[in-house]
């Protein structure tokens, strides 16, 4: 057995166990605290919301087990099983070159990815949400969304997986890097298009421009100097009645944008603060910063992905038989998050990071009491835990738990 098919395997169990063991300790965790209030909340938070959340949690972590075990085994099933040697063999038949044949593979596995994912898709929205009351889609406009999807994902990954296999063969050995600055560019492009041209392929999104909200909006857009017409509110009520708010884009293109749900259920004090957190983003310039990060990890991953493509050892020790770019690049993308989980932690540690510099930015401009309040109400109508497992919230969460943004915020001295 070759070395790295010993280590691949070995990761893949390890990589399996954490998962699992995880998602356990959040749902033993939840459960232990479901029938006692935390006391930071027992004045603004019922027992019956409290139990409700914890009952929705344990239900997303049932999921979310057996999401694990079924990428996981698919994931046997496309390397070991022979999955991805039938699927290119099949394709090659059909094409005249490798560009066609590597287009057609990713193509094929995307659609395969997607039916093989929408049991649990269908079962998490029309199940587990509708039996908590959130989800208010229909069959008609879930299946319009994933259509959609599906077409965007085929419209921007055919000329983009094109374009790097002509780079792999024009550029040489030095292809990596000519594909790395190409796929930033082309994310880039995307990052700055996704709020004016692909989210309004499934939202509508009307500018604030009156209302109590905005009256108290202005002030805030004022001080903070962000423009009054890059505030929107999107149609969110029509899929979920889960609420959020958040910053997208950049450029002339930047945005904050409230789901309806949420204006629903704030106070204009409330939703100020929470506008002068997604500001807080923008002054911070926190989605450069993110950019900044994912150009040099996708350059690492790049060149990692150039050395192991060339490796004769490489797709077999996989127990593919296929060769060629085409499924090289498709194994890369397969077995990276077995390798990249420990990563997990460190990207969740600095989300967090920016959310309390968020948070300390808001409670400059508006006040703490109006943006704990606010937190706390999204935590209450979204059904959010306020009991997570210390150590799940640690590898997975990208915003910190309520009590510690409640109480950073508390002890925040605005400048």
């Amino acid at each position: 057995m070759h070395p790295f098919t010993l280590l691949f395997v070995g990761l893949l169990g390890v990589y399996t166990g954490i998962r699992l063991w995880l998602s356990l300790r959040q749902s033993y965790h939840v459960r232990a605290n479901r029938n006692q209030v935390p006391s930071d909340f027992v004045t603004v938070i019922s027992l019956e919301h409290h139990q409700k959340a914890a009952d929705y949690t344990i239900a997303k972590g049932q999921i979310e087990r057996i999401a694990v075990i079924w990428s996981v085994t698919i994931l046997g099933w496309w390397t070991y099983g022979g999955g991805l040697t039938f699927l290119y063999a099949t394709v090659s038949a059909l094409a005249f070159d490798t560009a066609t044949a590597t287009i057609l593979l990713l193509i094929g596995w995307y659609l395969v990815r997607t039916v093989l994912a929408l049991p649990l898709r269908l079962y998490r929205t029309f199940s587990i949400d509708a039996q908590f009351g959130f989800n208010r889609t229909t069959p008609l406009v879930f299946a319009r969304d994933r259509l959609i999807g599906l077409l965007v994902a085929i419209g921007i990954g055919v000329p983009m997986i094109w374009v790097v296999v002509w780079l792999f063969t024009l550029t040489g050995s030095w292809w990596w890097v000519w594909a790395w600055a190409f796929v930033t560019l082309a994310q880039l492009l995307g990052m700055w298009l996704y709020p004016v041209v692909i989210a309004p392929l499934f939202n509508r999104f009307t500018p604030l421009v009156d209302g109590a909200f905005y009256q108290v909006a202005r002030t805030l857009l004022d001080q903070t100097g962000f423009a009054q017409s890059k505030v929107f509110v999107m149609d969110a009520s029509r899929r979920s009645a889960l609420a959020n708010a958040y910053f997208t884009g950049f450029g002339r293109n930047k945005r904050v944008v409230f789901y309806d749900t949420l204006l629903e259920k704030l106070t204009p004090n409330q939703a100020a603060a929470v506008l002068a957190h997604e500001i807080g983003h923008y002054t911070h310039r926190d989605i450069l910063k993110i950019i900044a990060a994912s150009t040099v990890m996708t350059l690492v991953g790049f060149a990692i992905m150039a050395w192991l493509i060339v490796q004769p050892w490489f797709l077999p020790a996989l127990g593919i038989g296929a060769r060629g770019l085409g499924p090289a690049l498709l194994t890369c993308i397969l077995i990276a998050p077995v390798f990249t989980f420990v990563f997990n932690p460190i990207q969740s540690a600095w989300s967090r990071a920016i959310e309390f510099a968020a948070d300390a930015f808001a409670v400059q401009y508006t006040s703490a009491d109006d943006m704990s309040g606010a937190l706390i109400a999204i935590y209450r109508d979204n059904a959010g835990t306020l009991t997570p497992d210390s150590l799940y919230a640690a590898v997975y969460y990208s915003h910190p738990p309520a009590s510690e943004r409640i109480h950073h915020m508390r002890t925040v001295t605005p400048s």
